[in-house]
C-alpha cells in the first residue's frame, strides 16, 4: 500500500508539473493568436505592384547588391556563412560541422566534421540541413532583393492607414514554397517591416522589423537585426566583396 501511495504521489506531482508548464503556454498562445492572427490580404497584380517593388529596390541600391559577389555573415550566433554568389556556392558552419554547399548541384556538396571529410550514410542529411539553414538565414538577410525572382508573385495592397504595401508570394523555390510576405515601407520606400504567412509559424500575419540596416563594403544595404514579437534575430560579422 505504501508503494502504491508513493506512486500516486509521483504521478500527482508529474501531472501538476505538466499542467504548470503547459497551461500558461496554452493561454499565451491563445492570447497571441487572437491578438495577432490575420487572414492573408488580397491585392492586385500588375504594373503598380512592380513599380512599388522597383522603388524599394532603388532605395536599397540593388545594383550594388547585384554587383556583390561574396557575402559572409553570422546568423543568431549559431550559423556562419561564406556565400559566393558569383559561383552559387556557400560554406555553412555550425557546431563542429562544415558543409560546402553547391547550390546548383547538391550532389557535389561535401560535409566535414572536425575538419575531416564525412562520407557516411547520413551525409545527405547534413547537406539537407545546411541547405535549409541557408534558405532560411539568407532570406532574413536579402529578402528584399528576391522580389523579382522566378516564381514570385507581387501584389499591391492598401493598408488600413491607406498606405501601399507589397504582398510577395513565393510559388516555388526555397524550403517552403507558398509562403507570403507583406512588406511595409517608410516614407522613402525603404522596407521597415514585413508580415508573414508561412508554414512554419502557427500564427498568420506576425510582423518582423526591417529597420536596422548597414551599408557594407560594396555599398549593398543589409539588415543587422530583426525584432519578432519578443525575439531578436541578430545578423553579425557581415562582410562583402566584389
Amino acid at each position: 500500500m505504501a508503494k502504491q501511495s508513493k506512486l500516486k504521489k509521483v504521478f500527482k506531482i508529474i501531472g501538476g508539473l505538466i499542467v504548470f508548464f503547459t497551461l500558461p503556454t496554452l493561454l499565451l498562445f491563445t492570447f497571441m493568436y487572437f491578438k495577432y492572427n490575420e487572414d492573408l490580404p488580397t491585392g492586385s497584380e500588375g504594373k503598380d505592384a512592380d513599380i512599388l517593388a522597383t522603388r524599394m529596390l532603388n532605395t536599397l541600391n540593388h545594383n550594388a547588391y547585384n554587383a556583390t559577389d561574396y557575402i559572409e555573415f553570422t546568423f543568431k550566433k549559431r550559423h556562419h556563412y561564406k556565400w559566393n554568389k558569383a559561383e552559387n556556392t556557400c560554406e555553412v558552419f555550425w557546431k563542429n560541422i562544415k558543409v560546402n554547399l553547391d547550390l546548383s548541384n547538391s550532389e557535389s556538396s561535401k560535409v566535414y566534421i572536425n575538419d575531416s571529410e564525412h562520407t557516411a550514410a547520413d551525409t545527405q542529411n547534413y547537406i539537407h540541413k545546411a541547405k535549409n539553414y541557408f534558405n532560411n538565414d539568407t532570406f532574413w538577410l536579402v529578402a528584399p532583393y528576391k522580389v523579382f525572382d522566378d516564381g514570385v508573385e507581387r501584389r499591391i495592397v492598401k493598408t488600413e492607414n491607406n498606405k501601399d504595401a507589397l504582398l510577395v508570394t513565393y510559388t516555388s523555390g526555397g524550403s517552403t514554397p507558398g509562403d507570403s510576405y507583406l512588406w511595409h515601407f517608410d516614407d522613402s520606400d525603404k522596407p521597415k517591416s514585413f508580415q508573414m504567412w508561412v508554414d512554419i509559424l502557427p500564427i498568420n500575419g506576425l510582423e518582423a522589423s526591417w529597420t536596422d540596416w548597414t551599408t557594407t563594403e560594396t555599398d549593398a544595404q543589409l539588415p543587422t537585426f530583426h525584432k519578432l514579437l519578443f525575439l531578436g534575430l541578430e545578423i553579425e560579422n557581415i562582410k562583402t566583396s566584389k
